[in-house]
């Protein structure tokens, strides 16, 4: 009861975030606002998965991450396009960008992997001294590849962000926050989210144990998707608006902060924080399925046109995922 009453706790708090964000995306572009977006939706999953380190549940939090990418680039993703695709016939967006988006999202993937192919050759009892070196390289090495995709984003290239629409039919007929307003709901729903978290993660053991549920499947599936509620909430809603360039930003845009930023940022935090520092060694299923979702994710999007249907296809796949995970045999509860 605690588990889920926290979860369903975190979801109309993701939702003052959602507000908060949109009305400080008014006064931007598609680029800047699905950063944005992007960036307070994924507050919640942090302070998540900072509660789970600190109480040493890392194999929680290396299937959150996971669990995260994927339910953007699948779940959150084909719920927007369905909904979109049944209000309106075909949507289109900038396939540019979207293949930006994506082929950024395969060097994430590919640098997540690296730990993870490193760790396989090794003992899997003891970390050698390399193995960290390797881990914490590779936590620098994602942050800085963040920092030069801000850059490109917001200073060298925006307008490859552009949207293929124009913005009269998106007036905003509500009134607009003012800045300190916005401001202040994100920072009183990201200490909600906090305090929810804490509710949540602390109840997440003895919930598991009762309803067969390992700590990998309730990382990818529940705690991804109640992270994630926010900016999963904003893309469908762009979605419903017409805005497929809006929703394309906060969905890839999301998933490629999580694996360069949210990451190693939980590595390098878990130093500090944790029991032992976090590892980014990914199961052989975790890192099979992040390449599958990327892959599809990159061929759905890549063409700048949408219909219900393709959202449909991204859903199947995401719920076959979680059906994989529920029933893995190396992930079952001790």
């Amino acid at each position: 009861m605690l588990f889920f009453s926290a979860a369903l706790a975190i979801i109309p708090i993701a939702r003052l975030i959602v507000l908060g964000t949109e009305q400080l995306a008014t006064r931007t572009g598609d680029a800047i606002g699905g950063l944005l977006n992007a960036t307070f939706g994924n507050a919640p999953e942090l302070i998540i998965a900072l509660v789970a380190l600190k109480a040493g549940y890392f194999d929680m939090v290396r299937a959150s991450i996971i669990g995260a990418i994927l339910a953007n680039l699948m779940l959150a993703s084909g719920v927007a396009f369905f909904l979109g695709g049944i209000r309106f016939h075909t949507q289109e967006y900038n396939a540019g960008a979207a293949r930006l988006y994506s082929s950024m999202m395969l060097i994430s993937a590919v640098s997540l992997a690296v730990p993870s192919a490193f760790n396989r050759f090794l003992s899997p009892d003891a970390t050698i001294r390399a193995e960290k070196v390797v881990n914490l390289g590779t936590a620098f090495v994602l942050l800085a590849a963040y920092a030069l995709y801000l850059v490109f984003l917001l200073k060298t290239h925006p307008d490859f962000f552009k949207s293929v629409k124009s913005k009269e039919s998106e007036e905003h007929h509500s009134k607009r926050w003012s800045v300190g307003r916005a401001l202040g709901t994100l920072v009183a729903a990201s200490l909600l989210a906090a305090w929810m978290s804490e509710i949540l993660v602390g109840a997440a053991e003895g919930t598991g144990k009762a309803l067969g549920m390992s700590e990998v499947f309730i990382g990818i599936v529940f705690l991804a998707i109640v992270g994630g509620a926010a900016e999963s909430g904003s893309a469908v809603a762009m979605a419903r608006k017409n805005n497929l360039d809006l929703t394309i930003g906060i969905a890839m845009g999301s998933s490629i902060q999580i694996a360069l930023f949210v990451a190693p940022v939980l590595v390098l935090t878990s130093i500090f924080i944790a029991p032992q520092p976090l590892e980014l060694a990914f199961s052989r299923a975790e890192i099979g399925t992040l390449f599958l979702a990327v892959l599809i994710g990159s061929f759905v999007a890549g063409d700048g046109r949408s219909n219900w249907y393709k959202g449909v296809q991204l859903v199947i796949v995401y719920a076959m995922i979680a059906l994989l995970f529920y029933f893995l045999p190396g992930a079952t509860p001790h």
